[in-house]
């Protein structure tokens, strides 16, 4: 049975730490696949938040995390503008965090220590459900269109011309929670080219995408699962040369990283960086220099239940769990 066009998924999702708070008793509230720390008594599907003001977070230092892939410190730079804008209408200081890894940003945010954050497609549940993330926007192009591919790269030459000739070789994913480093191509390679891991193929972990794609452009992999837009920015940037790797495969398109806060900060607050979000001018900016590469150029809002509709199928179809261990 062929999923390329309905349900991709993986066999496992990194599980949460536990974290030493008082959890609400499991038949108090409706929560679906939340951690019983939460409950989503609107059926949203993302934790509610507290009505319990001790229970609410106002900190005098926001900090902000973009999702892990390529040099943080570009980031750092790209989101400058915007981080100055969020100031202003939040009134306090906001400091990016550069996370280095998919767990630790969603570590980061369970244990308190993350406020507003951009997490990428296949890490989005696991935050939701285990660390209290309530997405509410994502970036897209000017006529309101969104998302990227998984493709599956290759560099020329490398005797590759055709998914079928992974068999045997190596492939190089980012990380287990990455949509398209590694749900995605698990599965379509399984149903639809029954090349399975461990069994026709090795699988090899490179981090992020960046570090996939750098590595098939110094033939250091000999292929790699990554999301195209990772690439295309990367190409603009000049880190790498078009021609240094080929395609073999293109995914359908699926959502991009969702932006969001923790669900217990205060309710004024979260307005606040919602507004910061949506009243943001991106022309002239630093935002607008860095992702115009990728065509993006305003925050459109959003819903978790959704817009990650096909991601949750995708976990659903592989046995995947949100329980936080």
């Amino acid at each position: 049975m062929k999923l390329r066009d309905i349900l991709f998924g993986c066999a496992s999702v990194l599980a949460c730490l536990s974290l030493n708070v008082s959890t609400v008793a499991a038949d108090e509230c409706a929560r679906g696949d939340l951690d019983t720390r939460f409950c989503d008594v609107d059926g949203d599907m993302i934790a509610d938040t507290p009505t319990d003001p001790s229970k609410l977070l106002d900190p005098d230092t926001l900090i902000f995390a973009y999702t892990p892939v390529e040099d943080p410190a570009v980031y750092k730079e790209a989101w400058s503008d915007f981080i100055d804008h969020l100031e202003k209408k939040t009134g306090k200081d906001v400091v990016f965090f550069p996370v280095q890894s998919n767990a630790a940003e969603i570590e980061a945010m369970r244990s308190g220590r993350l406020h507003i954050a951009g997490f990428n497609t296949g890490s989005n549940p696991l935050a939701v459900n285990c660390a209290g993330f309530s997405p509410f926007t994502i970036m897209a192009r000017e006529d309101g269109s969104f998302g990227y591919e998984m493709e599956i790269i290759t560099y020329p030459g490398s005797g590759v011309e055709k998914v079928e000739d992974l068999k045997g070789k190596a492939l190089a994913f980012t990380s287990p929670t990455s949509n398209s480093g590694f749900k995605a191509p698990s599965a379509i390679l399984k149903a639809d080219f029954d090349l399975v891991e461990g069994r026709d193929f090795e699988a090899t972990f490179s981090g992020k995408h960046d570090n996939s794609i750098l590595g098939v452009a110094n033939k250091d992999y000999i292929a790699a699962s990554i999301a195209n837009s990772v690439k295309f920015r990367m190409i603009s940037r000049d880190v790498i040369k078009a021609d240094q790797v080929k395609t073999i495969y293109t995914s359908q398109t699926f959502p991009t990283t969702g932006f969001g806060v923790a669900y217990n900060l205060k309710p004024e607050l979260q307005a606040s960086i919602k507004d910061a979000f949506f009243s943001f001018e991106w022309a002239g900016s630093s935002l607008e220099k860095e992702f115009s590469k990728s065509k993006e150029s305003q925050f459109l809002p959003m819903t978790y239940k959704k817009f990650w509709d096909v991601i949750r199928k995708i976990d659903t179809a592989n046995n995947v769990s949100y329980a936080c261990k």
